[in-house]
């Protein structure tokens, strides 16, 4: 190259340099632009800034968040949306013993109330061959027992007092409990003639299907508020 000709190109750069604006002619940072090809990020080095003295917002940080459960939350967060309550094994509610409408072929008339204590069901009887169904707790062994009572009072969220027999064998128990969400009577009962037997709540959903009384027959709250809403008093109740 001609030392003329290199003359010419100094000269020219000078008077080029002479005419941008010295604002302008700063070096502007890199811009980081997202790629469409695969990922990854392409990096443009611009020499001034774009019109209006602005510099172009990275793509990346427009990009709405892929992955996320609308929350904010990664799909497998453990304190978002996979977060459950722990429940023991042994506490957790059998859904065998779910409500339900179910075929009866007995001979018990409608509005009765029919107990299977050996599978843990009670059947109030609808008619036209159906019966609804409820998972129920009874007596332990020992305290099983069958017959024909009648529904001879309803309570709602109704107090407890252990019978004598009762605290004989657990002194610990208190002797009175007023009703209310800790008391083992639950929601509500329906006491069985003059016995001491009930139809009641419980406060252990999770005892549901188990030989676990003292010869009471225990429902979920849910159920017996239900139930309890269904029948009156004089019902007729069959224990087999």
């Amino acid at each position: 190259m001609s030392k003329k000709f290199m003359l010419a190109l100094l000269a020219s750069a000078s008077i080029l340099l002479a005419s941008v604006d010295p604002v302008a002619a700063q070096a502007a940072p890199p811009v980081r632009v997202a790629s469409n090809m695969g990922g990854g990020f392409i990096e443009f080095l611009f020499g001034g800034a774009p019109q209006g003295g602005r510099y172009q917002q990275p793509m990346y940080q427009q990009q709405p968040d892929v992955g996320f459960d609308g929350r904010g939350l990664p799909p497998m967060d453990p304190q978002g949306i996979y977060r459950q309550e722990a429940v023991e094994p042994s506490q957790r509610f059998d859904p065998r013993y779910n409500k339900q409408m179910v075929d009866y072929h007995g001979k018990e008339s409608a509005g009765t109330i029919v107990i299977d204590t050996p599978n843990k069901f009670l059947y109030l009887v609808q008619g036209d061959g159906k019966a609804l169904r409820y998972g129920v707790g009874v007596g332990r062994p020992g305290f099983t027992w069958s017959g024909v009572k009648t529904i001879s009072a309803k309570k709602e969220w109704p107090a407890w007092t252990p019978p004598p027999e009762m605290l004989a064998r657990r002194p610990d128990l208190p002797r009175h409990m007023e009703g209310g969400p800790e008391n083992p009577l639950g929601a509500r009962a329906m006491y069985l003639g003059t016995s001491l037997y009930r139809i009641h709540g419980s406060n252990e959903p999770w005892t549901i299907g188990t030989n676990v009384s003292s010869g009471c027959i225990r429902m979920r709250n849910e159920d017996v508020i239900d139930l309890y809403g269904r029948v009156g008093v004089g019902t007729k109740v069959v224990v087999i």
